[in-house]
């Protein structure tokens, strides 16, 4: 035994040291019920007690941690926290400093949601004079999702088949999890830096509550809130509604939905070409209409009669100015609705399932990655066939490379 008498700050200082460098203690999870919560107005601290049904525990947040914090805690609240256990060495007790807070469990999930919602609603980040217009005619959309999810197939699927001219890009992310909220956010940012896109897809399938919790956090809400491009949120099924979509220009039911809303249809485009084209001739007519009748006008004022032969000749000219006129538009107008038709076989013909149908299949890796070459291949591999009428799943047995 020590001889060496220690004061009490002495010890509560080694105590201290202690769990400082306890390995467990420095930076554990700990999971419990929230009692005797209180916010310190003044310094912005909360303070409160995790409890279990055995024992408790005293727990400080910082107000720089608690700004950070997706929700406020609620007393009979169940949380994760991530922290370290220390001595408060004024008084000699033992508590934990939370870095992060999360809930645990549903009711404590649909509490977080509705907090985080109405203060982004109190921001004004829902509101209606925020949301951009999202583009008739996008010429180049990203799509943010899980590459190998249905989600991204249905939204290619459908967009190719609507029209092959539009472009896509697909910027990859995790949907759930740790990361998910993080990834979306940073794929968000990258699809700014691009000019050219047109329009974002942000999304997934459907899912629990948890699974689609990245959906409503705030670091998704503000990076969607602070896109440049229009935003289409596509998260789950129709009665799945999330922070995203509440702050997304439009939401989507659905990801095969958000497909239909963003992809304009081909023939839509040429029927508004030929729509533009009516509206061209009916202008022009009633241009010529209008100065045939200032001519009659004029004609018919007394005093003017010397005048007339020369005004029934100005007339003649203009009736052939008119008639020249209307041949040389229907002439423009013709030979552009045949550049359209060309055009419009020329996409048949480089549509995928115009080459499908010719007996021709696209094959599809397990990354969903198309193979277009036999090195790529190994005996084993799992491969996914498109033919013009459907998919099939099959295995490769050998690979000839000669």
């Amino acid at each position: 035994m020590s001889d060496k008498i220690l004061t009490v700050s002495e010890i509560t200082r080694e105590i201290n040291q202690a769990l400082k460098n306890h390995v467990l203690l420095r930076n554990c999870w700990v999971t419990g019920e929230i009692s005797n919560y209180k916010e310190h107005l003044p310094s912005g601290h909360w303070y409160f007690t995790l409890k279990d049904e055995y024992t408790s525990l005293k727990a400080v947040m910082f107000r720089t941690r608690a700004a950070s914090a997706a929700f406020k805690p609620q007393n009979g609240m169940k949380v994760i926290i991530r922290g370290s256990v220390k001595l408060y060495e004024k008084n000699g007790s033992v508590q934990l400093y939370a870095e992060e807070i999360f809930p645990s469990g549903l009711g404590a999930l649909y509490i977080a949601f509705e907090q985080l919602k109405n203060r982004l609603a109190a921001e004004g980040l829902f509101a209606p004079e925020k949301k951009k217009p999202i583009p008739k005619y996008p010429q180049r959309i990203a799509i943010i999702t899980s590459p190998t999810g249905a989600a991204i197939k249905d939204i290619l699927n459908i967009a190719g088949r609507r029209n092959p001219l539009v472009k896509l890009m697909v910027f990859p992310s995790a949907v759930q999890g740790e990361t998910a909220s993080q990834e979306i956010a940073e794929a968000i940012a990258r699809a700014n830096n691009y000019q050219d896109i047109d329009l974002l897809i942000v999304g997934r399938g459907g899912g629990s509550l948890e699974e689609l919790w990245a959906f409503n956090t705030e670091e998704v809400a503000r990076a969607i809130a602070g896109s440049r491009i229009p935003v289409i949120s596509a998260v789950g099924h129709e009665i799945d509604f999330t922070i995203a979509d509440f702050v997304a220009d439009l939401r989507a039911p659905t990801p095969s939905a958000a497909a239909e809303i963003a992809v304009p249809l081909l023939t839509d485009m040429q029927t508004a070409v030929m729509s533009y084209q009516e509206k061209l001739n009916l202008k022009m007519a009633a241009i010529i209409e209008h100065y045939r009748s200032k001519v009659r006008e004029l004609s018919s004022h007394r005093g003017l009669a010397r005048q007339a032969f020369k005004l029934e000749q100005a007339r003649q000219e203009i009736d052939i100015l008119a008639v020249r006129l209307q041949d040389s538009m229907t002439g423009f107008l013709t030979n552009k609705n045949g550049i359209l038709k060309l055009l419009s076989t020329k996409i048949d013909m480089l549509s995928p399932l115009t080459t499908l149908g010719r007996g021709y299949v696209l094959a599809y890796n397990t990354e969903g990655e198309i193979v277009n070459t036999v090195s790529r291949l190994t005996a084993g591999d799992k491969l996914q066939l498109q033919f013009k009428d459907g998919r099939a799943d099959c295995e490769v047995k050998r690979v000839d490379k000669s």
